[in-house]
């Protein structure tokens, strides 16, 4: 009775975690002209804001921690990507009031989210 109690615990986590759905996981960040494509596995939920001259982007996903610079109109940009209590959060930051647009769409299989900056 306890091996098939046993047996039928295993078969019911191979179930679970077949059917269970992947974690949405940033894959990747590029730079491109006048912005930012990232690159995740599956389409996260985005939440984003323009706070005080500044582009924030929050994803629920996981991921590492990135940093970088980028050059908007032959100025420096400065990004970053941390995690926070909700997810990872991006924000973009510059010498000069930033805005930004963003648009998520399904891309060779993963999902990209496009940052397009302007001053």
């Amino acid at each position: 009775m306890l091996s098939l109690a046993i047996v039928g615990l295993m078969v019911g986590l191979m179930i679970g975690r077949l059917t269970a759905p992947d974690e949405r996981e940033l894959q990747q960040v590029e730079v491109v002209q006048d912005g930012l494509d990232l690159w995740f596995n599956e389409e996260p939920q985005l939440h984003g804001e323009h706070v005080e001259g500044t582009v924030a982007l929050l994803f629920q996903a996981q991921g590492k921690a990135q940093h970088g610079q980028l050059s908007l109109q032959g100025k420096p940009v400065s990004w970053r990507v941390r995690k926070s209590e909700e997810g990872l959060l991006l924000t973009v930051v510059a010498a000069r009031p930033l805005h930004g647009e963003w648009m998520g769409a399904k891309d060779a299989g993963r999902w990209r989210v496009q940052v397009k900056l302007h001053e």
